[in-house]
């Protein structure tokens, strides 16, 4: 019996809690586009935008009769990781800053700079991020050439085909508008539910009957009406729970 009665005050409150919330659900919608359109605002106007630049390299090592066997396709697949950190090393990207007349650091170049080597694939492909879609392309382009010498040195291939040149970005990669307007508009909703139901947990005053026989185990013998108008509704009330 106890098991029982527990049980039904746990529906009985997430009954309430859902009444509560429908009641509320204008407020949490008007929150929610309110935010959303916020979050669209401050990515669409404020947050600068970044573009992304790609270029893609070919390695393959060539011997004298230029035949190519499957072991130096599977030997080629696995240097593709020796490759990416050849890229990202200190001495390729201080040399690219030097040629460009770029002022920043080694690490701040790091940040921009993205390297991946698809599996099973000898394709190493080279992606730069900047604010400006310019830089960001003669970043890449600068980046595949001292990289191609670099590796040719280090690693002694023979050369390095050039897949793609690095392209013009001409929409931005981040941030993406859809996303923060997404974000924002359930963020606001969370936090006005969350809200609503903090204020509703804390809320430990008698408002009914109900109340009364519920948490105090009393039952009412009469009510008094605060106007007549009241009164009316709550025989209204009454009658209809009779019913």
């Amino acid at each position: 019996m106890e098991n029982r009665r527990e049980t039904d005050e746990i529906e009985i409150d997430l009954m309430e809690i859902m009444r509560l919330l429908l009641g509320k659900i204008w407020l949490i919608v008007s929150v929610g586009m309110f935010t959303a359109l916020a979050a669209f605002v401050i990515s669409r106007f404020l947050i600068t935008p970044v573009y992304e630049s790609t270029t893609k390299i070919y390695i393959l090592n060539k011997n004298e009769n230029a035949s190519v066997t499957y072991s130096d396709v599977q030997l080629g697949t696995q240097l593709t990781k020796d490759y990416a950190e050849l890229i990202s090393s200190r001495y390729v990207l201080e040399e690219v800053a030097q040629k460009l007349g770029l002022t920043m650091e080694y690490k701040e170049l790091l940040k921009k700079v993205s390297v991946e080597t698809p599996s099973d694939t000898r394709i190493v492909s080279i992606t730069v991020e900047n604010t400006d879609p310019v830089e960001a392309m003669n970043m890449a382009n600068c980046i595949r050439e001292v990289a191609s010498t670099h590796i040719q040195n280090v690693m002694d291939i023979d050369a390095v085909n050039v897949v793609e040149t690095a392209n013009m970005p001409t929409e931005k990669a981040a941030p993406s508008c859809l996303k923060w307007t997404l974000i924002g508009g359930l963020l606001g909703c969370f936090v006005v539910c969350g809200v609503i139901l903090v204020q509703y947990l804390m809320d430990d005053t008698i408002k009914s009957s109900e109340d009364i026989e519920k948490y105090l185990g009393l039952s009412t013998l009469a009510l008094i009406p605060m106007s007549q108008s009241e009164g009316v509704k709550q025989k209204k009330s009454q009658r209809k729970k009779k019913r």
